[in-house]
Protein backbone atom coordinates (compact mmCIF):
# COMPACT_ATOMS: atom_id res chain seq x y z
CA UNK A 1 0.00 0.00 0.00
CA UNK A 2 1.56 3.52 -0.68
CA UNK A 3 2.50 5.34 2.19
CA UNK A 4 1.39 9.01 2.01
CA UNK A 5 4.08 10.16 3.52
CA UNK A 6 6.82 8.73 1.46
CA UNK A 7 5.06 9.93 -1.56
CA UNK A 8 4.94 13.56 0.06
CA UNK A 9 9.09 12.69 0.39
CA UNK A 10 9.35 12.25 -3.43
CA UNK A 11 7.50 15.24 -4.47
CA UNK A 12 9.10 17.53 -2.66
CA UNK A 13 12.33 15.69 -4.12
CA UNK A 14 10.99 15.40 -7.97
CA UNK A 15 10.07 19.50 -6.98
CA UNK A 16 13.46 20.83 -6.06
CA UNK A 17 15.67 21.48 -8.99
CA UNK A 18 18.72 21.38 -6.72
CA UNK A 19 18.22 17.71 -5.93
CA UNK A 20 19.96 14.92 -7.52
CA UNK A 21 16.68 13.69 -9.06
CA UNK A 22 17.14 16.92 -11.13
CA UNK A 23 20.88 17.47 -11.43
CA UNK A 24 21.72 13.93 -11.89
CA UNK A 25 18.93 11.50 -12.40
CA UNK A 26 16.86 12.84 -15.30
CA UNK A 27 18.88 16.02 -15.56
CA UNK A 28 22.91 15.05 -15.61
CA UNK A 29 23.82 14.41 -18.93
CA UNK A 30 26.95 12.93 -17.41
CA UNK A 31 24.27 9.66 -16.50
CA UNK A 32 23.05 9.26 -19.70
CA UNK A 33 26.57 9.15 -21.15
CA UNK A 34 28.50 7.04 -18.20
CA UNK A 35 26.80 4.10 -18.45
CA UNK A 36 28.07 2.36 -22.02
CA UNK A 37 31.78 3.74 -20.95
CA UNK A 38 31.40 2.23 -17.47
CA UNK A 39 30.33 -0.99 -19.52
CA UNK A 40 33.25 -1.24 -21.22
CA UNK A 41 35.35 -0.46 -18.62
CA UNK A 42 33.84 -3.58 -16.47
CA UNK A 43 34.47 -5.62 -19.22
CA UNK A 44 38.08 -4.07 -19.77
CA UNK A 45 38.38 -5.08 -16.00
CA UNK A 46 37.36 -8.82 -16.48
CA UNK A 47 39.68 -9.08 -19.25
CA UNK A 48 42.70 -7.60 -17.09
CA UNK A 49 42.57 -10.06 -14.27
CA UNK A 50 41.54 -13.14 -16.24
CA UNK A 51 45.19 -12.57 -18.81
CA UNK A 52 47.29 -11.42 -16.03
CA UNK A 53 47.90 -7.61 -16.34
CA UNK A 54 45.86 -5.99 -14.15
CA UNK A 55 48.89 -4.93 -11.89
CA UNK A 56 48.51 -4.58 -8.13
CA UNK A 57 47.06 -1.16 -7.42
CA UNK A 58 43.93 0.37 -8.20
CA UNK A 59 45.73 3.53 -9.27
CA UNK A 60 46.10 2.74 -13.55
CA UNK A 61 44.38 -0.30 -13.39
CA UNK A 62 40.97 -0.76 -15.42
CA UNK A 63 39.09 -0.40 -12.44
CA UNK A 64 40.14 3.12 -11.44
CA UNK A 65 38.48 3.81 -15.00
CA UNK A 66 35.24 2.57 -14.02
CA UNK A 67 35.37 4.32 -10.62
CA UNK A 68 36.72 7.40 -12.29
CA UNK A 69 33.95 7.48 -14.30
CA UNK A 70 31.40 6.80 -11.74
CA UNK A 71 32.48 9.42 -9.03
CA UNK A 72 32.56 11.91 -11.79
CA UNK A 73 28.37 12.57 -11.58
CA UNK A 74 29.24 14.33 -8.32
CA UNK A 75 26.79 14.08 -5.50
CA UNK A 76 25.15 10.71 -4.85
CA UNK A 77 28.51 8.76 -6.09
CA UNK A 78 30.81 11.40 -4.51
CA UNK A 79 33.64 9.43 -2.90
CA UNK A 80 32.72 6.19 -4.29
CA UNK A 81 36.06 5.09 -5.56
CA UNK A 82 37.23 5.35 -2.15
CA UNK A 83 36.55 1.66 -0.54
CA UNK A 84 38.69 0.26 -3.70
CA UNK A 85 41.64 2.72 -3.28
CA UNK A 86 44.42 0.08 -2.28
CA UNK A 87 45.88 1.08 1.43
CA UNK A 88 48.98 -1.13 1.67
CA UNK A 89 49.84 -0.58 5.80
CA UNK A 90 45.67 -2.50 6.22
CA UNK A 91 46.64 -5.03 3.07
CA UNK A 92 42.64 -3.56 1.57
CA UNK A 93 40.96 -4.11 -0.53
CA UNK A 94 42.79 -7.29 -0.95
CA UNK A 95 41.96 -8.03 -4.64
CA UNK A 96 45.70 -6.21 -5.92
CA UNK A 97 47.83 -8.44 -3.86
CA UNK A 98 45.88 -11.63 -3.37
CA UNK A 99 45.61 -13.39 -6.51
CA UNK A 100 42.92 -16.06 -5.50
CA UNK A 101 40.50 -13.01 -4.20
CA UNK A 102 41.17 -11.07 -7.49
CA UNK A 103 40.19 -13.92 -9.89
CA UNK A 104 37.32 -14.25 -7.41
CA UNK A 105 36.03 -10.73 -7.64
CA UNK A 106 36.80 -10.73 -11.84
CA UNK A 107 34.73 -14.10 -11.73
CA UNK A 108 32.05 -12.12 -9.48
CA UNK A 109 31.92 -9.15 -12.02
CA UNK A 110 32.04 -11.06 -15.25
CA UNK A 111 28.95 -13.18 -13.70
CA UNK A 112 27.24 -9.55 -13.40
CA UNK A 113 28.12 -8.15 -16.68
CA UNK A 114 26.41 -11.15 -18.56
CA UNK A 115 23.43 -11.57 -15.98
CA UNK A 116 20.49 -11.52 -17.29
CA UNK A 117 17.92 -12.25 -14.79
CA UNK A 118 17.94 -11.05 -10.63
CA UNK A 119 18.46 -14.72 -8.88
CA UNK A 120 21.60 -14.88 -11.09
CA UNK A 121 22.84 -11.33 -10.00
CA UNK A 122 21.71 -12.08 -6.18
CA UNK A 123 23.42 -15.29 -6.09
CA UNK A 124 26.31 -13.84 -7.04
CA UNK A 125 26.30 -11.11 -4.64
CA UNK A 126 25.80 -13.82 -2.01
CA UNK A 127 28.73 -15.70 -3.61
CA UNK A 128 31.15 -12.57 -3.69
CA UNK A 129 29.90 -11.79 0.57
CA UNK A 130 30.64 -15.57 1.39
CA UNK A 131 34.34 -15.31 0.06
CA UNK A 132 34.81 -12.84 2.82
CA UNK A 133 37.13 -10.54 0.98
CA UNK A 134 38.63 -8.26 3.52
CA UNK A 135 37.86 -4.75 2.79
CA UNK A 136 35.59 -5.57 -0.14
CA UNK A 137 32.02 -5.08 0.79
CA UNK A 138 28.84 -3.75 -0.67
CA UNK A 139 30.31 -0.83 -2.37
CA UNK A 140 30.44 -2.85 -5.14
CA UNK A 141 26.86 -2.42 -5.97
CA UNK A 142 27.69 0.94 -6.87
CA UNK A 143 29.29 -0.35 -10.27
CA UNK A 144 26.24 -3.26 -10.37
CA UNK A 145 23.99 -0.78 -10.50
CA UNK A 146 25.66 0.55 -13.88
CA UNK A 147 25.06 -3.23 -15.05
CA UNK A 148 21.57 -3.54 -14.02
CA UNK A 149 19.93 -0.39 -12.26
CA UNK A 150 16.65 -1.88 -12.31
CA UNK A 151 18.00 -4.72 -9.84
CA UNK A 152 20.73 -3.46 -7.95
CA UNK A 153 20.54 0.01 -5.92
CA UNK A 154 23.99 1.94 -5.76
CA UNK A 155 25.25 2.24 -2.26
CA UNK A 156 27.15 4.60 0.24
CA UNK A 157 26.92 6.28 4.00
CA UNK A 158 24.65 8.79 2.72
CA UNK A 159 22.01 6.08 1.31
CA UNK A 160 22.39 3.73 4.22
CA UNK A 161 21.87 6.51 6.34
CA UNK A 162 18.66 8.13 4.75
CA UNK A 163 17.43 3.99 4.79
CA UNK A 164 17.74 4.26 8.29
CA UNK A 165 15.99 7.33 8.65
CA UNK A 166 13.05 6.80 6.41
CA UNK A 167 12.47 3.21 7.90
CA UNK A 168 13.74 3.30 11.38
CA UNK A 169 16.24 0.83 10.84
CA UNK A 170 20.15 0.58 11.99
CA UNK A 171 21.62 -0.73 8.48
CA UNK A 172 25.38 -0.99 9.09
CA UNK A 173 27.41 0.61 5.97
CA UNK A 174 29.80 -2.14 5.24
CA UNK A 175 27.67 -5.29 6.24
CA UNK A 176 26.64 -7.58 2.98
CA UNK A 177 23.85 -8.75 5.54
CA UNK A 178 22.83 -5.23 5.83
CA UNK A 179 23.16 -4.14 2.04
CA UNK A 180 21.05 -7.48 0.54
CA UNK A 181 18.37 -6.64 3.49
CA UNK A 182 17.89 -3.17 2.40
CA UNK A 183 18.17 -4.15 -1.42
CA UNK A 184 14.71 -6.05 -0.59
CA UNK A 185 12.85 -2.76 1.10
CA UNK A 186 14.39 -0.40 -1.46
CA UNK A 187 12.48 -2.75 -4.35
CA UNK A 188 9.74 -3.27 -2.61
CA UNK A 189 9.17 0.53 -1.61
CA UNK A 190 9.95 1.20 -4.86
CA UNK A 191 7.48 -0.63 -6.15
CA UNK A 192 5.07 1.08 -4.51
CA UNK A 193 5.65 4.44 -5.38
CA UNK A 194 7.14 3.63 -8.97
CA UNK A 195 4.59 5.68 -10.50
CA UNK A 196 6.28 8.54 -8.97
CA UNK A 197 9.43 7.80 -9.52
CA UNK A 198 10.93 4.89 -11.85
CA UNK A 199 11.67 1.18 -12.26
CA UNK A 200 15.36 2.42 -12.55
CA UNK A 201 16.23 2.08 -8.45
CA UNK A 202 18.32 4.86 -9.26
CA UNK A 203 16.25 7.64 -8.39
CA UNK A 204 14.65 5.60 -5.16
CA UNK A 205 18.75 5.55 -3.86
CA UNK A 206 18.81 9.17 -4.95
CA UNK A 207 15.68 10.02 -2.56
CA UNK A 208 17.77 8.08 0.52
CA UNK A 209 20.64 10.24 -0.96
CA UNK A 210 18.85 13.46 0.00
CA UNK A 211 17.40 12.01 3.28
CA UNK A 212 20.68 10.93 4.57
CA UNK A 213 22.69 14.04 3.52
CA UNK A 214 19.73 16.23 5.54
CA UNK A 215 18.90 18.19 2.84
CA UNK A 216 15.24 16.29 2.23
CA UNK A 217 14.37 16.93 5.92
CA UNK A 218 15.19 20.05 6.81
CA UNK A 219 13.57 21.87 3.77
CA UNK A 220 10.76 19.14 3.86
CA UNK A 221 9.94 19.90 7.49
CA UNK A 222 11.82 22.34 9.33
CA UNK A 223 9.49 22.26 12.31
CA UNK A 224 10.54 18.42 13.34
CA UNK A 225 14.10 18.79 13.03
CA UNK A 226 16.24 19.97 15.67
CA UNK A 227 18.41 22.82 15.80
CA UNK A 228 21.64 20.97 15.70
CA UNK A 229 20.22 19.10 12.86
CA UNK A 230 18.79 21.86 11.17
CA UNK A 231 22.36 23.74 11.01
CA UNK A 232 23.81 20.33 9.43
CA UNK A 233 21.17 20.10 6.89
CA UNK A 234 21.61 24.10 6.13
CA UNK A 235 25.17 23.20 5.39
CA UNK A 236 24.43 20.69 3.07
CA UNK A 237 21.85 23.10 0.81
CA UNK A 238 24.89 25.33 1.35
CA UNK A 239 27.08 23.24 -0.14
CA UNK A 240 24.73 21.25 -2.72
CA UNK A 241 23.75 24.78 -3.93
CA UNK A 242 27.34 25.88 -4.63
CA UNK A 243 27.71 22.43 -6.29
CA UNK A 244 25.26 23.12 -8.67
CA UNK A 245 26.37 26.40 -9.65
CA UNK A 246 29.71 25.06 -10.68
CA UNK A 247 28.00 22.60 -12.50
CA UNK A 248 25.95 25.17 -14.30
CA UNK A 249 28.64 27.00 -14.98
CA UNK A 250 30.72 24.06 -16.61
CA UNK A 251 27.64 22.77 -18.65
CA UNK A 252 27.76 26.44 -20.01
CA UNK A 253 31.37 26.33 -21.28
CA UNK A 254 30.58 22.78 -22.47
CA UNK A 255 27.40 24.33 -24.47
CA UNK A 256 29.62 27.19 -25.98
CA UNK A 257 31.81 24.84 -27.36
CA UNK A 258 29.71 22.54 -29.13
CA UNK A 259 28.34 26.17 -30.66
CA UNK A 260 31.50 27.83 -31.87
CA UNK A 261 31.61 24.16 -33.76
CA UNK A 262 28.28 24.29 -35.19
CA UNK A 263 28.87 28.20 -35.97
CA UNK A 264 32.45 26.69 -37.92
CA UNK A 265 31.03 23.88 -39.43
CA UNK A 266 28.30 25.74 -40.85
CA UNK A 267 30.49 28.24 -42.28
CA UNK A 268 32.80 25.87 -43.88
CA UNK A 269 29.35 24.65 -45.30
CA UNK A 270 28.76 21.16 -43.54
CA UNK A 271 25.66 20.12 -42.33
CA UNK A 272 25.62 20.04 -38.57
CA UNK A 273 24.26 17.49 -36.24
CA UNK A 274 24.25 18.41 -32.36
CA UNK A 275 24.15 15.29 -29.56
CA UNK A 276 20.02 14.20 -29.66
CA UNK A 277 19.43 15.27 -25.58
CA UNK A 278 21.28 18.55 -26.32
CA UNK A 279 19.41 20.02 -29.00
CA UNK A 280 16.88 22.09 -27.17
CA UNK A 281 20.02 24.06 -25.93
CA UNK A 282 20.74 27.77 -26.77
CA UNK A 283 23.74 29.42 -26.85
CA UNK A 284 24.82 33.21 -28.21
CA UNK A 285 20.67 33.74 -28.58
CA UNK A 286 20.31 31.21 -30.84
CA UNK A 287 18.85 27.38 -30.14
CA UNK A 288 20.63 24.21 -31.49
CA UNK A 289 17.57 23.09 -32.79
CA UNK A 290 17.67 25.77 -35.50
CA UNK A 291 20.99 25.56 -36.75
CA UNK A 292 21.75 21.63 -36.88
CA UNK A 293 19.79 18.47 -38.83
CA UNK A 294 16.82 17.12 -36.63
CA UNK A 295 18.53 14.05 -36.55
CA UNK A 296 21.74 11.83 -37.68
CA UNK A 297 21.37 10.71 -40.89
CA UNK A 298 21.51 6.99 -41.71
CA UNK A 299 25.31 6.06 -42.39
CA UNK A 300 26.76 2.64 -44.54
CA UNK A 301 27.02 1.23 -40.78
CA UNK A 302 29.48 -1.68 -40.41
CA UNK A 303 27.03 -5.17 -40.27
CA UNK A 304 27.21 -5.83 -36.68
CA UNK A 305 26.66 -2.49 -35.37
CA UNK A 306 24.20 -3.04 -32.43
CA UNK A 307 21.50 -0.50 -31.10
CA UNK A 308 23.11 0.16 -28.23
CA UNK A 309 26.48 1.38 -30.47
CA UNK A 310 23.92 3.46 -32.40
CA UNK A 311 22.75 5.15 -29.25
CA UNK A 312 26.44 6.16 -27.99
CA UNK A 313 27.45 7.80 -31.31
CA UNK A 314 24.01 9.31 -31.09
CA UNK A 315 25.08 11.33 -28.18
CA UNK A 316 28.42 12.22 -29.63
CA UNK A 317 28.37 16.05 -29.01
CA UNK A 318 28.62 17.86 -32.12
CA UNK A 319 29.37 15.95 -35.72
CA UNK A 320 29.86 17.22 -39.05
CA UNK A 321 27.88 15.93 -41.94
CA UNK A 322 28.91 16.64 -46.02
CA UNK A 323 25.99 18.70 -46.95
CA UNK A 324 23.90 16.74 -49.03
CA UNK A 325 24.77 13.35 -48.54
CA UNK A 326 24.69 13.09 -44.78
CA UNK A 327 28.21 11.56 -44.92
CA UNK A 328 29.95 11.64 -41.46
CA UNK A 329 32.96 14.24 -42.20
CA UNK A 330 34.04 14.98 -38.27
CA UNK A 331 32.89 14.74 -34.69
CA UNK A 332 33.83 16.19 -31.77
CA UNK A 333 33.69 15.29 -28.35
CA UNK A 334 33.71 18.47 -25.71
CA UNK A 335 35.05 17.04 -22.47
CA UNK A 336 35.02 20.05 -19.92
CA UNK A 337 34.87 17.96 -16.72
CA UNK A 338 33.63 15.00 -17.88
CA UNK A 339 35.03 11.34 -18.63
CA UNK A 340 37.62 11.29 -21.40
CA UNK A 341 37.46 7.95 -21.43
CA UNK A 342 33.86 8.05 -21.99
CA UNK A 343 34.55 10.61 -24.95
CA UNK A 344 37.23 8.51 -26.20
CA UNK A 345 35.14 5.06 -26.56
CA UNK A 346 32.51 7.29 -28.14
CA UNK A 347 35.00 8.36 -31.33
CA UNK A 348 36.35 4.83 -31.23
CA UNK A 349 32.22 3.54 -31.46
CA UNK A 350 32.02 5.82 -34.55
CA UNK A 351 35.21 4.86 -36.20
CA UNK A 352 34.44 1.01 -36.23
CA UNK A 353 31.30 1.51 -37.04
CA UNK A 354 32.02 3.08 -40.10
CA UNK A 355 34.30 0.39 -42.44
CA UNK A 356 36.96 2.10 -44.78
CA UNK A 357 35.61 5.50 -43.58
CA UNK A 358 38.39 7.71 -42.59
CA UNK A 359 36.16 10.54 -40.08
CA UNK A 360 38.56 12.67 -38.63
CA UNK A 361 38.12 12.84 -34.48
CA UNK A 362 38.56 15.46 -32.33
CA UNK A 363 38.20 15.81 -28.77
CA UNK A 364 37.66 19.15 -27.66
CA UNK A 365 38.96 19.97 -23.64
CA UNK A 366 40.42 22.87 -21.95
CA UNK A 367 43.92 23.23 -21.48
CA UNK A 368 44.15 22.29 -18.02
CA UNK A 369 43.26 18.37 -18.89
CA UNK A 370 45.95 17.86 -21.27
CA UNK A 371 47.88 15.09 -19.27
CA UNK A 372 44.33 13.63 -18.57
CA UNK A 373 43.91 12.91 -21.92
CA UNK A 374 47.55 12.20 -22.83
CA UNK A 375 47.54 9.27 -19.84
CA UNK A 376 44.28 8.01 -21.17
CA UNK A 377 45.44 7.76 -24.93
CA UNK A 378 48.67 5.62 -23.15
CA UNK A 379 46.29 3.34 -21.88
CA UNK A 380 47.34 0.30 -24.04
CA UNK A 381 43.35 -0.75 -25.24
CA UNK A 382 43.60 2.19 -26.78
CA UNK A 383 47.08 2.66 -28.11
CA UNK A 384 46.16 -0.49 -29.96
CA UNK A 385 42.90 0.20 -30.97
CA UNK A 386 43.32 3.67 -31.91
CA UNK A 387 46.38 2.86 -33.93
CA UNK A 388 44.80 3.46 -37.45
CA UNK A 389 42.37 6.04 -36.40
CA UNK A 390 42.39 9.92 -37.20
CA UNK A 391 42.49 11.75 -33.75
CA UNK A 392 43.20 15.20 -32.22
CA UNK A 393 43.03 17.11 -29.41
CA UNK A 394 41.64 20.58 -29.91
CA UNK A 395 42.17 22.81 -26.39
CA UNK A 396 39.15 25.30 -25.76
CA UNK A 397 41.09 28.21 -25.66
CA UNK A 398 42.63 27.73 -29.45
CA UNK A 399 38.87 27.08 -30.37
CA UNK A 400 37.50 30.49 -28.95
CA UNK A 401 40.85 32.48 -30.11
CA UNK A 402 40.16 31.36 -33.94
CA UNK A 403 36.51 30.27 -34.14
CA UNK A 404 35.74 33.33 -36.15
CA UNK A 405 39.10 33.04 -38.60
CA UNK A 406 38.44 28.82 -38.53
CA UNK A 407 34.93 29.94 -40.49
CA UNK A 408 36.14 32.94 -42.62
CA UNK A 409 39.38 31.72 -43.78
CA UNK A 410 38.72 28.02 -44.09
CA UNK A 411 37.83 25.80 -47.05
CA UNK A 412 36.97 22.60 -45.14
CA UNK A 413 37.37 20.54 -42.56
CA UNK A 414 41.28 20.59 -42.89
CA UNK A 415 41.43 24.04 -41.70
CA UNK A 416 41.44 22.75 -38.05
CA UNK A 417 44.72 20.83 -38.60
CA UNK A 418 45.65 25.04 -37.51
CA UNK A 419 44.57 24.15 -34.19
CA UNK A 420 44.25 20.82 -33.32
CA UNK A 421 47.33 18.54 -31.73
CA UNK A 422 47.75 15.33 -33.11
CA UNK A 423 47.46 12.13 -30.58
CA UNK A 424 47.82 9.45 -33.44
CA UNK A 425 49.71 8.47 -35.74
Amino acid sequence: MENHSLTELIAWYKADPESVYNTWFVGGEARLKAFRAIRRGVRDTIDAIATGTFGNDFKGSPLEVVLTAITEQKQVFEGAAHPFYWKPKLRIPDIYENEENKRKFGAFLEACYNATREEQILAEMSRLAAAKIKGLGPAVASIVYFLHPTIVPPFNTAIVNGFNALFSDKKKLGSWESYLAMREVIVSANEGVRNHLSKDLGAFAGLLFEIGVGRLVILGNAEAVLQTERAKAEKAAKTRHADVLTEQREESEHTQMQYLLIRVGRSLGYDVYVARNDRHRCCGGETFALLTVPGLPEQNWSDDISPEVKDTVSLIDVIWLRAGSGEIICAFEVEKSTSIYSGILRLEDLARSLPGRNCHLYLVAPNKREKEVLAQLARPAFRNNLRDVSLAWIPFSELETHCEALGRFGEDHTVLQKIARGLTT
